[in-house]
């Protein structure tokens, strides 16, 4: 097998590795509301998880650029909430055109065809396209910080106020999420996603 010491690489390289080797992520889609309640941010993250079974939590790691923190990171810490919503096939490209690096006071809901509604507990509108979204409030947060103690990753709890199913993915009598309706996309590494093109079924030990 190859080896490589963490302290031997760059930062450059660790990201690549880990990105590459922890796949498939999914995509949180988050939208969040500026201070002032003026500009709607909508942005990708692929760090991205749940985090408990005794509460409804998901967690989001927000990587900064050169130290400088994110919109969606400072709109969640000024307000203490935002709508995550889950990416399928049929708002990919729309996904996409929301990672583009924009100022503060732009949304780039503006440089898309979405359509944002309101939420019913959070003041964060929601994307209506999006077959799975979460409303929730901040839980916890914590600043992950490098050995010089400088912040490089914002991490967020999230926790879920409300769950919204389109009825095309969601079997309300047995309450199942229809994965093969949803058509998931998952992140990879660099440009590349990935759908669920199998499933397959493994019973655990008891």
């Amino acid at each position: 097998m190859f080896h490589y010491k963490a302290e031997q690489l760059d930062k450059k390289q660790q990201y690549k590795l880990v990105s590459g080797s922890v796949i498939p992520r999914p995509i949180a889609w988050v939208t969040s509301l500026s201070k002032d309640g003026s500009v709607v941010n909508a942005a990708p993250f692929s760090f991205f998880s749940a985090a408990s079974n005794e509460l409804p939590l998901l967690t989001v790691a927000i990587l900064r650029k050169d130290g400088v923190i994110k919109d969606t990171a400072r709109n969640i810490l000024d307000r203490k909430e935002a709508v995550v919503h889950i990416v399928d096939q049929s708002v990919v490209e729309e996904m996409n055109r929301t990672s583009a690096p924009l100022p503060p006071d732009q949304s780039e809901i503006d440089q898309t065809q979405l359509t944002l509604v309101d939420s019913l507990s959070v003041k964060v509108p929601s994307i209506a396209e999006a077959k799975i979204r979460f409303e929730g409030v901040l839980h916890q947060y914590i600043p992950v910080k490098n050995e010089k103690d400088e912040v490089v990753t914002d991490f967020f709890f999230i926790r879920v106020t409300d769950f919204f199913f389109d009825e095309a993915v969601f079997d309300q009598e047995k309450e199942y999420i229809l994965t093969d309706k949803l058509n998931p996309v998952a992140r990879l590494a660099g440009n590349q996603y990935a759908t669920l093109d199998e499933e397959f079924t493994i019973v655990r030990p008891n």
